[in-house]
């Protein structure tokens, strides 16, 4: 088995076509002598701001000398991205070696393990052959039977902005999903949580458990400076350069920060010098990224009402008063609507895309929607075609509405500079 083998192995056994649960993971991962159980993890949960998160934690952790690996996904250029050690996406050479020992194991299972769960048990056994010292582990939906969630209690429990989504699998109201999502809360944890209408459930998830839990202190963080080259920031008695753009990275970091607080309790040693370099170096594609000056290209994974809302205010800050061609795709399944609410005021034209997903909105049916608003609204069939059209205005271009999109975006974009 070669790695394009061992990735239409995983990708034949979609998640959608079995039951939500554990016991295929654990019984998987046992299989493999459970590695899960001989690793310390951050379990991080949440809508939105998950992967920033978990990218800041993993560059602190790193610039502190240990061996990280970091757990996320979807991917956006390259399927190996979803599993890293130090920074460095797992070779092809170990997927395809892992995935066929995964492989003997799944095969004999009378209830197949989805492909979520294969990936998962694929990245603990990686993690563990690695020796990693510590995970940080992005949830993949929800909490309580999310794959991720059949490690032990983790040093942290870590929760992001939590909003109304995949309300058919998680619940109709924040509490219910708040409730699903602490299912990742165990005894032996601590707990830190991104402030807002959730702290209540999560507070007595917590009181339950005897978890201590923490809420992130967004006034600690003091904006001094922001630019589309990155933020300064005053963070209690550090200043801080974070690469991230947007006030809400500067919330995503201080769940972060606190975050290495509970760890340096618990024992590991994260020096100041390494949160300030950390925090400095930190990279995460597709999150407001300015991919071109000239034209002004910013590309931005965006894909929820609460993303576009961010991202509105970002246009707000860097771009004020500024009209922009948004070059966009969505799913189906997401508040497309809510999402054209919040960045309208700032269109100046759109030009639609069918994200490569088999869940896409029509890039046709998109256009039908916009242009009922009274918008200019072209179509395009691929993401060439709609750079060169948007290149053909003068105002700066903006890419969102889904990571599936932000992938073919950035792979234009490494093939052509």
């Amino acid at each position: 088995m070669n790695a394009q083998e061992a990735i239409a192995y995983i990708e034949d056994y979609t998640w959608s076509t079995t039951k939500l649960g554990l016991d295929r993971t654990r019984a998987l991962l046992s299989a493999l002598g459970d590695p899960q159980r001989k690793l310390k993890f951050v379990h991080v949960t949440g809508s939105n701001g998950k992967g920033s998160t978990c990218a800041i934690l993993d560059s602190i952790l790193r610039k502190a000398g240990y061996r990280t690996g970091l757990y996320t996904s979807p991917y956006l250029v390259r399927f190996n991205e979803r599993i890293k050690v130090n920074g460095r996406d797992i070779p092809d050479e170990a997927l395809a070696a892992i995935t066929s020992q995964v492989r003997v194991f799944a095969d004999m299972m009378e209830d197949h393990p989805s492909q979520f769960e294969l990936v998962t048990a694929i990245a603990m056994e990686y993690f563990y052959e690695m020796q990693c010292d510590i995970v940080v582990l992005e949830v993949g939906m929800g909490g309580a039977l999310d794959s991720t969630n059949a490690i032990d209690a983790p040093e942290a429990a870590v929760f992001t902005n939590i909003g109304l989504e995949h309300t058919e699998y998680l619940g109709n109201t924040i509490e219910e999903i708040a409730t699903t999502k602490g299912g990742i809360i165990k005894p032996g944890c601590d707990c830190v949580v991104y402030p807002g209408p959730h702290e209540a459930t999560l507070c007595k998830i917590c009181a339950e458990k005897n978890v201590p839990m923490t809420v992130a202190d967004f006034s600690a963080a003091e904006p001094i400076a922001h630019s589309l080259g990155g933020q300064t920031l005053k963070y209690k008695d550090k200043i801080l350069s974070l690469p991230l753009l947007g006030h809400h990275q500067i919330n995503n970091l201080c769940v972060a920060l606190e975050t290495v607080r509970v760890l340096k309790k618990r024992g590991w040693n994260i020096p100041t010098a390494a949160i300030e370099s950390g925090v400095a170096s930190v990279s995460w594609p597709a999150r407001f990224q300015v991919l071109s000056s000239e034209p002004l290209f910013i590309l931005d994974g965006g894909h929820n009402p609460q993303c576009a809302e961010a991202m509105a205010e970002i246009l707000d800050d860097y771009l004020p008063g500024t009209k922009v061609t948004f070059i966009m795709g969505v799913l189906a399944d997401k508040d497309y609507n809510s999402m054209l609410d919040s960045v309208c005021p700032h269109a100046a034209r759109f030009i639609c895309l069918t994200p490569e997903s088999p869940r896409a909105l029509p890039a046709a049916a998109l256009a039908d929607i916009i242009r009922a608003r009274g918008f200019e609204a072209a179509v395009c069939s691929s993401v060439s075609e709609a750079v060169d059209a948007a290149k053909e205005k003068t105002e700066p271009i903006v890419a969102f509405g889904s990571l599936y999109m932000s992938g073919a975006v950035l792979k234009y974009f490494e093939e052509n500079g």
